[in-house]
C-alpha cells in the first residue's frame, strides 16, 4: 500500500516539498491543505506588485493547485484549514469550505504552517484603513485602496525588511509615507554602523523616520486614522500599514503533543524532525539552530524555507539529508541602495558570549579608473582563529555578490584565509584585481598574525587610557573635516615626523577608510610605538556619527489634516528635476568626473577646478560617492559658492556650482526695497556669563519691537537642554557626550574665576541680591517677548542631542535657516 504524506500549508515550504516528494515517488499518495486560495506565490514580491514595479498579478502566482495536480498528481485542498492534530491517532482535523469539518490519516506529516503577521492589542487597531501585509488577499486590499482612493499620506508601522519596502514602494507611487519603528534604528539584523547608510537613503527619499518611538494607539477620522507615538506626537494619515514582525501560526498545535518552543515555533532536530516520529516542520514556523553560534533562533525567509521542504521531502523518501542551522542570508533594496548580511551581527555575538573581531572597508564596486564605480561598505566579523562569523555590506553596486561569496565560503566552513584565496573573476567594470573580498580577507589576516592592531571608534571612545589621535591624510582632507582633538600628521611625512610624538604614549591613528592608518601602524609599530588603527577611518566615524533630518520634530508634535503629511525634501532650495534644469538653461562652463572617488576625493577635486573658474562661471559635477551629495552643499555655504542645484539617481550625484555669490545686483535691489532692522546672534559659548549676555541683548532688542533670532550652536546647545535627565536610547559615542557636557543652564559654568562651580553660585546670589532677572528668567522672557530660539541641527548631531532633551519653545534648523535670518538682520553677534 502507498505511502500517505499530508502537507499543512503551501508556499515555499510546503509547495517544494510537494514537489520533491513526487520526484523522488510516483506512487506515494500527497495531500496539500492550504487556508485561502494561493498554495505557491511570492511573497517577496507583494510590496513590489503594489507599487507598481511589478505590474501584473499573475506572476506573483508561482503555481497554482490546477498545475500542481496536473503536473506533479498533488492532491491540493484550497480554503481547508487544519485546525487540530492528533498524533497518536496519526490524523489531523480540516476545516474545508467545500466538505465542512473532517479528518484525514497520515503515514508521515509535513507541517509548513508560516507565520501570520503581528497584530498587538493596541487601542484603534480594529480600524478598517489599517492593513497587515503577508499574503496575496492582503496585498489585494492594501493594492485596490492605493489605485480606488489614491491616498495622499501613510504611516508604516515597522521597520524590518517588509515596513520599509513598503515604505518605499508607497514613496514611490507618490504617497506621502512616515515610518515608525520602536527601535533605535531599522533593520535589526544590521548593526548600527552599517544601518545608518539605509536610514540616509530612506531619508534623502522623502521617507520621514520616527525612531525610538512606539505606538501608543490608534483614533479614527472622518478620512483617515491619528497615529500616536509614546513620545506624544500625533500622525495622521488616510492608510496605516503594520509591519511589526511575524509569529508562527501554531495555536492548533498547542494539544498535540508536538513541541513547541518559547515563542511558539515547532522545535526540529537537523533532520527537520519533530519530537514525533514521522512528523517533519518546515519554513518561517520551527524553531533551528543558528549555524555561528549554535544557539536556537528562526528565521523567517523564502530561501531558506524552500531548502528546508527538499530536505524533509528526502527523508521521508529515505534519502539522508540534514539542515546544517540558518545563515540569515539576506538582501534588502532601499531605493537605490543595497544592504547585504549573512551570519551573525554585533548584537548576537555578544548576547552568545562569542569573542570577536571586526574590519570595515570601502572598497570600490568595481576598477576605480572605469566609469561608474561606487564605495561599498563592507563589514567583516570574525575571531582570532580565522572562523568568519558574518559579514553585512551596504552600497550602490556590487553588494549581492560580495555577501553571497562570503556567505558561500561560510556554508563550506571556510576561514578568513580562505578569503584571501579566491579567485574571483575580474575585469574594470566587473571588479578589481583585488576584489573586495579578497581585502576583506586580507585584514582580517594581518590582525590575526600581529601585523595590524585594529580598534573601534567605540572603544577609543571607552578607553580611559592616555593616548594621542592621530590624523594621517593629507593636510587638506584634515581641513575639511576631522574628528576633534586629533593631531594631523599626514603619513608621507610620517618616518621624518615620527620622533614628534611619545614612545612612552599610546597612539590611536586613523585615516579615511582605514589602509593609510594600517600603513602608518606598519611603520610606527617597528620603530617602537605602541599603536593602534582605528578600522574604518574617518568615514566610519562619519557614518557612525551621522543622523538624517528624522531628528527634527518634522510635524512640531501636531496633528495634521489628512493627506498632507508632508515629507519634507533634505534641501529644497537647491533639489531641483531634470526638467527644472533643462527650463533654467544653465550654461556649463566646465565639466567634472569624480566617479570612483571616494571621500573627501570629489570636494578636493571640486576646490581645484573651481579655483581655475572664474566668478560666475558654472560648474557641474558628477560624482558616485554618497557622502558627496551632503558634502558640496556644505562646501558651498562655507566657500561662498552658489549650489544651483544637484540630483541624485541610482546612487549618482550630479551637482551644478556657480562660482562666487549671488549676483551683485540682485543683491543691492533687495537692499534696497527691504529696510533690514532685525537682529541675529550666534551663541556657541555655554559659559554662564555669556549666556546672561546673550539673552539680555535679545531682551533688549526684542522690547524695541525688532524680531531676533538666536542661534545655538555647539556649547551654547547646553543652555538649552532641560535639567531632568530624558530617558533616551542613544549609541555609546552620543551617550558620553551627554554625560561630558552641563545639563541645563543652571549647570554652566563661568568663562572665568569658576573656582570649581563656586564662582557660578556667586554670580547668581549677586543678580539676585540685586534684583537682576536669572538666566533662567530671562530665557522665559525671550520666549515670552517672541525672542526665535534655533538649535542647530548639524551641531545637535555631532553632539548626540534629541529636541526631547531641549526646554520648550526651541526651534531646529539648520545654518541655511539661520543665514537666511542673518540675511534680513543689521546687526549679527558672535558670542
Amino acid at each position: 500500500m502507498a505511502k500517505k504524506v499530508l502537507i499543512v500549508g503551501g508556499v515555499a515550504g510546503g509547495a517544494s516539498a510537494a514537489a520533491r516528494l513526487r520526484r523522488l515517488d510516483e506512487n506515494i499518495e500527497i495531500i496539500m491543505f492550504e487556508r485561502d486560495n494561493y498554495i505557491s506565490y511570492a511573497n517577496c514580491g507583494l510590496p513590489y506588485y503594489i507599487g507598481g514595479t511589478i505590474e501584473e498579478r499573475e506572476k506573483l502566482l508561482v503555481q497554482t493547485p490546477q498545475a500542481m495536480k496536473d503536473r506533479f498528481r498533488i492532491d491540493v485542498r484550497i480554503n481547508s484549514e487544519v485546525i487540530a492534530v492528533d498524533t497518536a491517532k496519526s490524523c489531523v482535523t480540516i476545516k474545508s469550505k467545500d466538505r465542512g469539518v473532517y479528518e484525514e490519516n497520515f503515514d508521515n506529516l509535513i507541517l509548513s504552517p508560516g507565520a501570520k503577521a503581528l497584530r498587538p492589542n493596541i487601542s484603534g487597531i480594529e480600524n478598517n484603513r489599517i492593513y497587515t501585509l503577508r499574503n496575496v488577499p492582503d496585498t489585494d486590499k492594501i493594492k485596490a485602496f492605493v489605485e480606488e482612493k489614491k491616498p495622499s499620506g501613510a504611516v508604516v508601522i515597522g521597520g524590518g525588511f517588509v515596513g520599509v519596502e513598503m515604505a518605499e514602494n508607497l514613496k514611490e507611487k507618490g504617497i506621502k509615507t512616515c515610518l515608525v519603528e520602536a527601535a533605535p534604528h531599522i533593520l535589526a539584523p544590521f548593526d548600527e554602523d552599517m544601518v545608518i547608510s539605509a536610514e540616509r537613503e530612506m531619508a534623502q527619499n522623502g521617507v520621514n523616520l520616527y525612531l525610538n518611538d512606539g505606538i501608543a494607539g490608534f483614533t479614527d477620522t472622518d478620512c483617515g486614522v491619528k497615529v500616536h507615538l509614546r513620545s506624544g506626537k500625533v500622525l495622521e494619515a488616510e492608510m496605516v500599514i503594520l509591519a511589526m514582525g511575524v509569529r508562527p501560526d501554531t495555536e492548533f498545535l498547542r494539544a498535540s503533543g508536538i513541541e513547541l518552543g518559547e515563542r511558539g515555533h515547532i522545535k526540529v532536530n537537523e533532520r527537520l524532525q519533530t519530537n514525533i516520529e514521522g512528523i517533519y516542520a518546515v519554513g518561517d514556523a520551527i524553531e533551528g539552530v543558528d549555524f555561528v553560534t549554535g544557539g536556537k533562533t528562526a528565521v523567517a525567509l523564502a530561501g531558506p524555507a524552500n531548502k528546508q521542504g527538499r530536505i524533509a521531502a528526502d527523508n521521508i523518501a529515505g534519502i539522508p539529508s540534514t539542515f546544517e542551522g540558518f545563515l540569515g542570508t539576506s538582501i534588502i533594496k532601499v531605493f537605490d541602495l543595497t544592504a547585504a548580511r549573512t551570519g551573525a551581527n554585533e548584537r548576537t555575538l555578544k548576547a552568545a558570549g562569542i569573542d570577536y573581531k571586526t574590519v570595515h572597508l570601502y572598497p570600490m564596486s568595481h576598477a576605480s579608473y572605469y566609469p561608474g564605480a561606487f564605495n561599498i561598505s563592507l563589514k567583516l566579523l570574525f575571531d582570532m582563529e580565522g572562523k568568519i562569523l558574518g559579514a553585512q555590506a551596504a552600497g550602490y553596486e556590487g553588494v549581492d555578490k560580495r555577501i553571497d561569496v562570503i556567505s558561500t565560503v561560510m556554508s563550506l566552513k571556510g576561514t578568513t584565509a580562505d578569503l584571501t584565496k579566491l579567485d574571483l573573476s575580474y575585469a574594470p567594470p566587473f571588479s578589481s584585481a583585488k576584489d573586495p573580498v579578497n581585502m576583506a580577507g586580507y585584514a582580517a589576516e594581518n590582525i590575526r598574525k600581529g601585523f595590524s592592531h585594529i580598534t573601534t571608534w567605540d572603544e577609543v571612545f571607552e578607553s580611559e587610557e592616555d593616548f594621542v589621535l592621530l590624523d594621517v591624510r593629507n593636510t587638506e582632507e584634515y581641513e575639511l573635516g576631522h574628528m576633534e582633538g586629533a593631531v594631523s600628521l599626514p603619513l608621507n611625512e610620517l618616518r621624518n615626523r615620527m620622533e614628534e610624538l611619545d614612545k612612552s604614549q599610546k597612539v590611536v591613528v586613523y585615516c579615511q577608510v582605514g589602509i593609510r592608518g594600517y600603513i602608518a601602524d606598519r611603520i610606527l609599530t617597528q620603530n617602537g610605538y605602541q599603536v593602534q588603527n582605528i578600522t574604518g577611518g574617518y568615514l566610519s566615524a562619519k557614518d557612525y556619527l551621522y543622523q538624517t533630518e528624522r531628528e527634527q520634530d518634522i510635524l512640531s508634535g501636531e496633528v495634521r489634516a489628512a493627506g498632507i503629511l508632508e515629507a519634507q525634501p533634505v534641501t529644497p532650495e537647491v533639489s531641483t528635476t531634470e526638467g527644472d534644469k533643462e527650463k533654467m538653461e544653465i550654461a556649463i562652463d566646465k565639466k567634472l568626473d569624480c566617479t570612483g572617488i571616494c571621500c573627501p576625493g570629489p570636494l578636493l577635486r571640486v576646490k581645484e577646478v573651481a579655483d581655475q573658474l572664474k566668478d560666475g562661471e558654472i560648474l557641474e559635477i558628477h560624482a558616485s560617492d554618497p557622502g558627496f551629495y551632503e558634502d558640496v552643499n556644505a562646501w558651498c555655504k562655507n566657500t561662498g559658492n552658489q549650489l544651483l542645484s544637484r540630483q541624485r539617481e541610482k546612487g549618482g550625484i550630479t551637482a551644478v556650482i556657480k562660482k562666487g555669490a549671488a549676483d551683485n545686483a540682485v543683491k543691492a535691489e533687495a537692499h534696497t526695497v527691504t529696510e533690514k532692522n532685525n537682529k541675529t546672534m550666534v551663541v556657541f559659548s555655554g559659559d554662564l556669563d555669556k549666556a546672561i549676555a546673550s539673552f539680555i541683548i535679545a531682551n533688549g532688542a526684542a522690547s524695541m519691537g525688532r524680531k531676533v533670532t538666536m542661534f545655538f550652536t555647539f556649547w551654547g546647545l547646553n543652555i538649552l537642554r532641560k535639567p531632568e535627565k530624558v530617558k533616551l536610547q542613544k549609541g555609546f559615542m552620543d551617550a558620553m557626550f551627554g554625560k561630558m557636557m552641563p545639563r541645563g543652564s543652571k549647570k554652566l559654568k563661568l568663562s572665568n574665576m569658576n573656582m570649581m562651580g563656586m564662582g557660578a553660585r556667586m554670580i547668581r546670589k549677586v543678580m539676585n541680591d540685586k534684583n537682576v532677572d536669572s538666566l533662567e528668567s530671562l530665557i522665559r522672557t525671550a520666549v515670552g517677548n517672541g525672542v526665535e530660539i534655533v538649535a542647530c541641527q548639524m551641531s545637535m548631531d555631532v553632539m548626540g542631542l534629541r529636541k526631547e532633551e531641549l526646554i520648550d519653545g526651541v526651534k531646529v534648523g539648520g545654518v541655511g535657516y539661520y543665514l537666511g535670518e542673518a540675511e534680513e538682520s543689521n546687526v549679527n553677534l558672535f558670542i
